[in-house]
């Protein structure tokens, strides 16, 4: 049994659902979705009371299951208009299973800034957030743990959140504290500044009771040896995810300057600074950490924590969303110029593609010349005061972009396209087209799949076939990281939830899951107003071949429509 709380901002009332077996099981994205569609969130104004905030965890949550601590947040997106499942790491997941809560629905809006502890009593104490508008992330994280301890895990709306900046997303403390983790995506931290929630608190414990502890124990063990012996997961916990940079810059799929080049830096001539390999090289001579893990339990460990010349931490983590938008995409190539910009997004609480696209555009209006590190902090700056410029700013790349005339403008449903460009990686495009998250990447990404000589036809199934996979990880509150081993053994995976919470699962129940929250998703899209022209892909990606590769968009909206459609039917 887990508990789900109901919480309404405006009365301070929590109402206490029981879930049992399935319930449980059917947890994260596939429960946000669901619990949106049944609100009536589609029809509202994203930021207006009726708009609920939904926290999920999955039915591994509490554990040391390894990468099964991840948490879906979800509402009405801000920045897109429809459906918004934001994934974090961090320690939520893992102090929620602990209290045995599957999640909260935070429901209107509260009249004062507020803070809200879950203790492991089982009470629910709201305090006045009041003393804490303004402080960045790190700042609030260290008052925060001086008053409640470090036994704790924290859910932080940072300053651009206070002020419903689209930018934002809802910062997470990782295993060390640092609340650097978040669920960035979509304008969520918006919505949290909205409801005028500057924290949530949220007790640690102890390992929840389960119906085969023995069994799930076993799981875990197995589930270990397995990632163990995968040849990718030894990369990830090599390299971690910068190991994509090096990757999509050899074949010319990186984002470089405002999506005008796929590769920042030709490797027969020069390092490329920004690579995953320059970056473990020189961290590791500096003292940093190469292998860290975002959640508790995680042998993964695809994180890192960035270190300067003198060894001293900079940021963590550094990752490749990260280079590719905020790097490569606004003409950086120094790796510490990035790093202490990705402390600066993480300290406001900001999703560091969004804020990347939307320098990009600034840039190709004339604002600076791309590479100028010292404007990307004036940006930085000007957000951090909530100035009118800075406000503006904060709107995301769509706004920017339209507003100053730019031509490229590089979204999918107001989202800025994540670091996979199209033209080159086809079936992620496919994935940040066709999905109702807006440009979203993690919604089914297959950067490495050979596309050459396939049609819309061949491809499209690929990518809603993934896509339900991810969703279904999602749900599970599985990272996706884990799914060379999670895919092949969706059995094990099954059989690990029935040991958890006594319940028969069918054979097909992982992709049942998947697919029933693709067509949630869609389902809320549609009511939300939503047509097939708005999985469009901006008209420059067809127009522009893309250097050096001189490879130009391929499919149209028709074929991908068609073919969706053929997959759906």
């Amino acid at each position: 049994m887990r508990k789900f709380h109901q919480i309404d901002l405006s009365t301070r009332k929590v109402v206490t659902e029981q879930l049992h077996g399935e319930s449980i099981c059917r947890g994260g994205r596939y429960f946000v979705a669901k619990t949106l569609n049944e609100s009536g969130a589609a029809t509202v104004n994203p930021l207006s009371p009726e708009n609920p905030l939904v926290f999920s965890t999955g039915p591994f949550a509490g554990t040391n299951f390894s990468n099964a601590n991840r948490v879906s947040v979800g509402c009405k997106s801000p920045l897109t208009g429809g459906i918004k499942e934001a994934n974090g790491g961090g320690t939520l997941a893992f102090a929620l299973g602990q209290l045995q809560i599957a999640g909260l629905n935070l429901v209107n809006a509260s009249d004062e800034w507020v803070m809200i502890h879950l203790k492991k009593d089982g009470e629910i104490d709201f305090h006045s957030a009041e003393e804490y508008l303004g402080d960045g992330n790190f700042a609030t994280a260290a008052r925060l743990h001086e008053r409640f301890g470090k036994k704790v895990s924290l859910v932080l709306c940072g300053p651009v959140g206070e002020y419903q900046g689209l930018l934002a997303g809802i910062a997470i403390s990782d295993v060390d504290l640092r609340p650097s983790r978040l669920a960035a995506r979509g304008g969520v931290g918006a919505v949290m500044g909205f409801k005028k929630v500057k924290a949530i608190i949220v007790d640690l414990d102890r390992m929840p009771p389960l119906h085969d502890r023995k069994g799930v124990m076993g799981a875990v063990k197995q589930y270990r040896k397995l990632l163990d012996e995968a040849p990718a997961i030894k990369t990830f916990q090599e390299v971690g995810t910068a190991m994509m940079a090096d990757y999509a810059n050899h074949h010319g799929g990186i984002p470089v300057r405002n999506f005008t080049a796929g590769t920042a830096v030709d490797t027969t001539k020069e390092r490329f600074k920004l690579g995953g390999e320059y970056l473990r090289e020189q961290n590791l001579e500096r003292g940093g950490e190469q292998t860290h893990a975002c959640m508790p339990g995680c042998i993964i460990q695809c994180s890192n924590v960035y270190a300067d010349k003198d060894g001293n931490e900079v940021v963590s983590p550094v990752e490749y969303e990260t280079i590719g938008l905020l790097g490569t995409n606004c003409g950086l190539t120094e790796p510490d110029d990035l790093a202490q910009l990705n402390y600066q997004a993480n300290d406001l609480g900001i999703d560091t593609i969004e804020v990347g696209g939307t320098i990009g555009v600034l840039m190709e209006a004339g604002r600076a010349e791309f590479g100028d590190a010292a404007f990307m902090h004036k940006v930085m700056d000007e957000l951090r005061a909530a100035t009118d410029e800075g406000k503006f700013f904060a709107q995301g790349t769509g706004h920017v972009g339209r507003t100053l005339g730019v031509s490229r403008v590089p979204v999918i449903k107001n989202q800025t396209i994540s670091a996979y460009d199209p033209r080159i990686i086809e079936v992620t495009g496919i994935t940040m087209m066709t999905s109702a998250q807006g440009a979203d990447h993690t919604a089914g990404n297959l950067p490495h799949y050979d596309c050459d000589g396939k049609s819309a036809a061949d491809l499209v199934p690929v990518s809603l076939d993934f896509q339900a996979q991810c969703a279904a990880a999602d749900a599970f509150g599985l990272c996706n990281f884990g799914r060379t081993v999670t895919n092949e053994h969706q059995d094990f995976i099954l059989k690990a939830m029935t040991d958890a919470h006594d319940v028969p699962l069918p054979e097909d129940f992982f992709m049942q899951v998947g697919r029933e929250t693709l067509r949630l998703e869609n389902q809320f899209n549609e009511q939300a107003g939503f047509s097939e022209a708005d999985n469009a892909l901006p008209q420059f990606f067809y127009d522009e071949a893309l250097p050096p590769r001189d490879r130009a968009a391929r499919f149209t909206l028709d074929d991908i429509n068609q073919a969706s459609q053929a997959w759906w039917n």
